[in-house]
């Protein structure tokens, strides 16, 4: 999947922090998922196939207004 086929919630004016394409971004897929990016996070061992990543709290803030929840 591309970037250009998520839509953003945040970095993109909504109020956030940042509008970089490398700082962390919250993203919601076409069949309604989200999508995280972030620093990677060493906060424990996820399980096979899965990740960690840490995003500021601003970002998910932000992301809820953009959803409307």
């Amino acid at each position: 999947m591309a970037r250009e086929e998520l839509t953003q919630l945040t970095g993109n004016g909504n109020g956030g922090p940042c509008g970089e394409e490398d700082c962390p971004n919250v993203y919601r897929t076409a069949s309604g998922s989200i999508v995280i990016q972030g620093g990677l996070s060493q906060a424990f061992t996820p399980p096979a196939g899965e990740g960690l990543v840490e995003i500021p709290e601003e970002v998910l803030r932000e992301a809820v207004r953009a959803l409307g929840w």
